[in-house]
């Protein structure tokens, strides 16, 4: 079955740096797409990053160099770094697969302070 695990997230202060996680299993991680969503309490979630399974990566427009998308296939893991945070980040972060569309984790919450 598909798991999908975030971490990393916390309490911090405007201008600190973040780095998620997302630990998978049950797929082939190598072989398939990875995403990164955001929700912030009352407001949709939105898509933040994204990355092929070849590497290439796309960015929400509102990321503006801030965040960056990797993977590391050999621990079946993606990662979202966040630097310069702002109080306008603060939301549950939630890592998705393109290899099984409807599949959610338990997210992990960002709450940057002013």
């Amino acid at each position: 079955q598909v798991q999908l695990v975030e971490s990393g997230g916390g309490l911090v202060q405007a201008g600190g740096s973040l780095r998620l996680s997302c630990q998978t299993s049950g797929f082939i991680f190598s072989n398939s797409g990875m995403v990164w969503y955001r929700q912030a309490p009352g407001k949709q979630r939105e898509l933040v990053a994204s990355i092929s399974r070849s590497g290439y990566t796309n960015y929400a427009d509102f990321v503006k160099g801030r965040f960056t998308i990797s993977r590391d296939n050999a621990k079946n893991t993606v990662y979202l770094h966040i630097d310069s945070l702002k109080p306008e980040d603060t939301a549950v972060y939630y890592c998705y697969t393109m290899s099984a569309a409807g599949m959610w984790g338990q997210g992990t919450q960002v709450t940057v302070s002013s």
